[in-house]
């Protein structure tokens, strides 16, 4: 055997060893992660919104008579008026005048009353926020099986039925992560 035969074949023998080694590492660096279950993981996200009417709104009348003279005067006509009718002499005069007090007193409260009770109805919106709720999924849970090892991994995406493994690691949203 020549030389030249002999460093062919070291040479040949050297190649195949490392090709096998290096396919060896390839195919344990290459090998993917078996999906088990995938469960969506999602959060309560609120959105508020205005929702607007239309109501009846009751509204005291602008009044007109701040002083309620209409009523003390036409409250004082009726009193005397009343008063007048009792008594004779000077018990009629003072109760005539008696009658005009007392009558323009309560003819002065009664228009308050009527005044404060006089209303006009008028139809305002009226708006209020409320809150929207709705769930948004922000992730998956994903239980995988790497050789004899079940764990779980919160992955952005749903993955498919296979993760790919580098050196180890799963290869999760273009960059590898560990299990949580």
């Amino acid at each position: 055997m020549n030389k030249a035969m002999i460093g062919g074949v070291l040479i040949g023998v050297t190649l195949a060893t490392s090709g096998a080694v290096v396919a060896g590492f390839a195919s344990r660096d290459s090998h993917d992660a078996e999906v088990l279950d995938v469960q969506p993981v999602s959060q309560e996200v609120r959105l508020p919104r205005q929702v607007c009417g239309e109501e009846t709104v009751q509204q005291q009348r602008p009044v007109q008579d701040q002083h309620r003279v209409a009523g003390t005067a036409l409250g004082a006509l009726v009193g005397g008026v009343l008063g007048h009718q009792v008594g004779n002499g000077n018990g009629r005069a003072l109760a005539t005048v008696a009658g005009a007090a007392a009558g323009g007193y309560a003819g002065n409260r009664a228009q308050q009353h009527l005044q404060e009770h006089d209303t006009v109805a008028s139809t305002a919106r009226r708006c209020h926020t409320v809150q929207d709720v709705q769930h948004e999924v922000v992730g998956y849970d994903v239980r995988y099986r790497l050789g004899d090892n079940v764990d779980v991994v919160r992955m952005k995406q749903r993955p498919g039925e296979r993760i790919p493994v580098r050196d180890g690691r799963l290869m999760i949203d273009d960059h590898a992560a560990g299990s949580r």
